[in-house]
């Protein structure tokens, strides 16, 4: 917790995440997140600046939680106060699973919910090691799984939020954890889906597929289920050119996976999880190339413009 005014008006800083930082109000049940131009892969927060990063995904996201409204999908979003700034409702954040039950209300339910359409990223590893079996994904026993192919269902699963390292978990324990009912649990997938169909719609208007997400829900005093965090955007989803994918069945990425594949490319994730399973100090990551920094930006400007339809005019 750190103490202090911040610049520019804000209030007292109160936390600093992976790529966020989050201040005080005047008003006690409302906060103010600041998108920093930070970067984090595989929980490791990338020691270096990537320019309107954090500008393009709070903007993105306040075109998401307008359009989720639309819908009729409770969020904690209030409104933009800047580039790279937005006001929210304030949620009481419990880390000790044990103060949380079935009639709590106020929180942020500690679990990341992960929807996905595509066979792609860490689903598709754990098909190649056997952690996955196909029919667990729809598909019929024997099936060859490909790269970037649609799945035949929704696959969706959910991981811990509040833990040093996200664990994927089974619905009884995030239940148990997050203090809820099995009907609220489905409550929350069904969120979920209405949401992703909604994105899916929207950025297919645009020549982009939808691959994968992920969501986060708190619920509000009258304990309603609410998004928020951030969703849609470069960050939490992946995104595909649609014409490519359709033309030649080619997955060009267009969100942060661009960023996570360069890691994978130099071998940097086969060292970070040999580590984690033998349970060593992890290996630091390494910064971006300046050339690559340059490039990263261009693929958040440019998603930011191929989802919500705006040109990027910094605020």
């Amino acid at each position: 917790m750190a103490k202090g005014k911040a610049k520019g008006g804000k209030g007292k800083l109160l936390q600093v995440g992976k790529v966020k930082e989050v201040y005080a109000t005047e008003d006690k049940g409302v906060l103010e997140f600041v998108f920093t131009d930070k970067i984090s892969v595989f929980d490791k927060v990338i020691p270096s600046l990537v320019p309107d990063k954090g500008e393009t995904l709070c903007r993105t996201s306040a075109f998401w939680f307008e359009k989720a409204k639309d819908l009729g999908v409770r969020s904690h979003f209030i409104k933009l106060v800047g580039g790279n700034r937005m006001r929210v409702k304030r949620v009481d954040i419990i880390r000790d699973y044990n103060k949380i039950n079935t009639k709590t209300k106020n929180y942020l339910i500690p679990l990341e919910a992960i929807c996905r359409y595509f066979l792609a990223g860490s689903l598709h590893d754990r098909v190649k090691k056997g952690k996955v079996r196909v029919e667990d994904l729809g598909f019929s026993p024997g099936h060859a799984p490909r790269y970037g192919e649609r799945l035949p269902e929704p696959h969706f699963e959910v991981t811990t939020k509040l833990e040093s390292v996200d664990r994927k978990i089974a619905v009884e324990e995030a239940l148990r954890i997050a203090g809820l009912v099995k009907e609220e649990f489905e409550d929350l997938r069904k969120a979920v889906l209405k949401v992703d169909d909604l994105i899916a719609k929207e950025v297919e208007k645009r020549g982009l597929l939808h691959a994968d997400g992920k969501k986060e829900f708190a619920f509000d005093d009258d304990r309603n289920l609410m998004l928020i965090d951030t969703f849609g955007t470069a960050d939490e989803d992946r995104f595909w050119d649609k014409v490519a994918w359709d033309e030649k069945g080619e997955c060009i990425e267009l969100s942060k996976e661009f960023v996570r594949k360069y890691y994978r490319g130099i071998g940097y994730v086969d060292r970070l999880e040999a580590a984690r399973t033998a349970a060593k100090e992890e290996p630091p990551i390494p910064g971006l190339e300046p050339d690559f920094i340059k490039q990263v930006r261009t693929v958040y400007i440019d998603l930011f413009e191929r989802i919500t339809g705006q040109h990027f005019k910094k605020a």
